[in-house]
């Protein structure tokens, strides 16, 4: 911020009532316009403002109504008006506003104009109203449409600096925007704080028919996706918190303020699907070249491969193989054999599936001169083993997380029903557990309270009938207008998703299985059939998990099950079926409730 900046910011902190919204240099509508200062009032509509640090005589040599002429660093120059510069940001954004028919005027002299209030000006922090009208300027700017330095003084009424704002609007508002319509303007004015369903992350503005159930990120959240700044960062966030979408937001803006000779981006997660899914949505965003995404193990192979490296040897059990590349890749570092700084910046999604010495590896690939790593967190989702010791930091692994640590409870993606369910099973999984800043809390989600129906319980006699089952209300979803692609069958093992598999086949349902690396396709319009396992990082509106009264599998630990089970159910955004026949289990559990 400027000096002028930061003190208009620090006024109106300090004397605006607590139901104003308040936006600085943040992206505007659909041409990410960047105004200083957005206003928002529920009763007062939408201001634009401004900011010039600008002084008489020193800066400002001649004004008028189209253009200043300025003493910039290498001599005089001419820009544009400041009020016109505010005006043209304004109407970007109402234009965008007025595609919404939820927000313009049905009928009327006004139809299908904005239906609430907006304006615009400019502040003027070191120019007083005296010096403002002894210099004329009046004539370049209308009196009214001016905050000038006297006017934001740390002792100034509130009451006279609001009216200031307030005066500059050409009428008032008669009633109140609805908290769902300031939704509606946050989805369309700021893309990036969308909570998607079904996808990561979406901004694309070109579509007109806006959905008439919009959920927006929290102010928390909100502020968090756009303040992440330099160095080490760790977000603890509860499933369907929106870390994913953070993360991608984060990727994309680094990408687009990197220049040809920067390093490329990392995002590495531990799942192969959610990996495709997010290297897809970089790739149809034309980032693929500057953002790399990969799975872990298919990382550690690639630096392998690129760097001359020995493979393993392919006759290995698959778990072994694994665990002799991930060696090999880090013995290869700690003897230079493969760089380190490799990245302008690493983020690692589903953090707590990542072993220590993983982390400890992926951390050095950071280059020194950016130093910009994000971590992102949820030990309620960790159904991986790993050696972690119960006295885990980041700090023991180069992760400097120290007052760097942002925590995220509430949970979006599903509806108040489908988590209470979720966490119903693992009550004693998520007992919150405070921690200090490097550790790793353990977070009991709170739901964003989003209505739907209660979930489908299926008791049936054997699992082959719960599959009859849940292909028959698939199908009824179908016909009700749900894609094929919006659906998923999540498994605990092999032999439930093929006997899946085959009653799909039988009804003649679309599906694709996902068994081996490459089988997953993102965007395919079928049922997608997967253990409940290799879901996590996914959603899906309608999600069905058959043989939920047989978990746990005999010899299964307990608490592990329900972690898994945990992932599962939440990866359901509307409708989730549970078979629960069997002899207990979960399915007990939840049949109890």
């Amino acid at each position: 911020m400027t000096s002028g900046e930061r003190r208009l910011a620090e006024r109106l902190e300090a004397k605006l009532d607590d139901d104003y919204r308040l936006w600085y240099d943040v992206p505007m509508g659909p041409r990410n316009t960047h105004p200083d200062f957005c206003v928002l009032h529920p009763r007062r509509g939408i201001l634009v403002l401004e900011v010039k640090d600008w002084r008489l005589g020193t800066t400002i040599l001649k004004a008028d109504k189209q253009n200043w002429e300025i003493l910039g660093d290498s001599g005089p120059k001419t820009v544009i008006n400041p009020l016109e510069q505010a005006r043209q940001y304004a109407h970007q954004v109402v234009k965008a506003l007025e595609r919404d028919a939820q927000l313009v005027q049905a009928d009327g002299p006004h139809a299908g104009k904005l239906a609430f209030p907006w304006s615009y000006g400019v502040v003027l922090p070191n120019i007083t109203r005296k010096q403002f009208e002894a210099a004329e300027l009046q004539h370049a700017i209308e009196p009214h449409r001016v905050v000038c330095q006297d006017e934001i003084l740390e002792g100034v009424d509130a009451e006279d600096l609001q009216s200031r704002l307030w005066d500059m609007f050409p009428f008032g508002m008669r009633g109140a925007l609805s908290l769902p319509q300031i939704d509606r303007v946050r989805w369309i004015m700021f893309p990036e704080v969308r909570v998607q369903q079904g996808a990561l992350f979406d901004d694309n503005d070109a579509d007109a028919n806006l959905p008439d159930i919009m959920r927006v990120m929290d102010l928390q959240q909100e502020q968090l996706a756009r303040s992440l700044g330099d160095g080490h960062r760790v977000i603890h966030g509860v499933a369907g918190s929106g870390k994913t979408m953070i993360l991608g937001y984060r990727a994309e803006y680094l990408a687009q303020a990197s220049t040809a000779s920067s390093k490329p981006i990392l995002i590495l997660c531990f799942n192969e699907p959610l990996g495709v899914k997010l290297h897809s949505v970089m790739q149809a965003k034309g980032l693929g070249d500057k953002v790399h995404v990969r799975h872990f193990h298919k990382w550690c192979r690639d630096q392998l491969v690129a760097y001359g490296q020995t493979l393993p040897d392919s006759r290995m059990q698959v778990s072994a193989m694994m665990d002799d590349m991930v060696h090999r890749v880090i013995t290869a570092v700690d003897r230079q054999q493969i760089p380190s700084g490799q990245y302008q910046a690493v983020m690692i999604d589903e953090g707590h599936d990542f072993a220590p010495e993983w982390l400890k590896l992926v951390t050095q690939m950071v280059d020194p001169t950016t130093n910009s790593l994000l971590v992102l967190y949820d030990d309620a989702q960790s159904i991986y083993e790993r050696a972690r010791s119960k006295q885990f930091s980041f700090k023991s692994v180069g992760i400097q997380a120290m007052g760097r640590t942002t925590i995220l409870k509430i949970n979006y993606r599903n509806t108040k029903q489908i988590l209470q369910t979720a966490s119903l099973v693992a009550a004693d999984l998520l007992t919150a557990d405070d921690k200090d800043d490097d550790g790793i809390p353990m977070l009991k989600p709170i739901s964003c309270g989003r209505d739907g129906e209660p979930p489908l319980i299926i008791r049936l006699p054997t699992l082959r009938d719960e599959a009859f089952a849940i292909a028959d209300h698939l199908g009824q979803a179908h016909i009700e207008g749900h894609a094929w692609g919006d659906m998923a069958i999540l498994c605990h093992d092999y032999f439930t998703m093929d006997l899946c598999a085959t009653v799909l086949n039988q009804r003649k349902l679309p599906f694709n299985v996902r068994k081996r690396s490459g089988d997953f396709i993102p965007g395919a319009n079928a049922i997608q059939i997967m253990t409940m396992k290799v879901s996590k990082g996914l959603e899906f509106p309608v999600v069905a998990l058959p043989g939920v009264g047989h978990m746990p599998a005999a010899g299964e630990d307990e608490k592990e099950a329900a972690r898994v089970f945990y992932v599962a159910a939440t990866r359901a955004t509307q409708r989730l079926m549970l078979g629960v026949g069997g002899d207990g289990g979960f399915g007990a559990q939840i049949s109890a409730t």
